[in-house]
């Protein structure tokens, strides 16, 4: 092999290696708290444009309001997988008593616990796919 085509060989397999590791880059997975901080940044924009609409639309800010909190601790790095299971099951045979018994009289209390059940449940899904 002559000097000149060692050196083209060497260039063009340097050229595949750069390539492949920037398709491996662009499919690197979203981490969590990316994931986290995204989903503050949906449930934010909603929350705020239910709120201002007033009326019936309160009922989607009270729902996606009660979210901001969990998306913030899971973006900053501090969401604890037993703490948000331990939670997530109080809440479920919280909202079961409410259903057994007839208690939810009002629309509000309903939607706080319903937007508490999905955010926890949604974390700890992606906290299981990215860890």
């Amino acid at each position: 092999m002559s000097i000149l085509n060692w050196e083209l060989y060497h260039q063009t397999k340097e050229s595949s290696r750069i390539h492949t590791d920037l398709i491996f880059e662009a499919k690197k997975p979203e981490t969590f708290e990316k994931f986290a901080g995204n989903r503050l940044a949906g449930a934010t924009k909603i929350s705020e444009n239910a709120k201002s609409k007033g009326g019936d639309s309160l009922l989607t800010y009270h729902h996606f309001s009660v979210k901001l909190p969990y998306y913030k601790k899971a973006a900053a790095g501090k969401f604890k997988i037993e703490e948000a299971t331990a939670e997530l099951k109080k809440l479920h045979t919280y909202l079961h008593a409410i259903l057994e018994k007839f208690e939810a009289k009002d629309q509000v209390p309903f939607q706080k616990v319903m937007g508490k059940i999905e955010v926890i449940g949604e974390l700890i899904i992606k906290h299981h796919e990215t860890h």
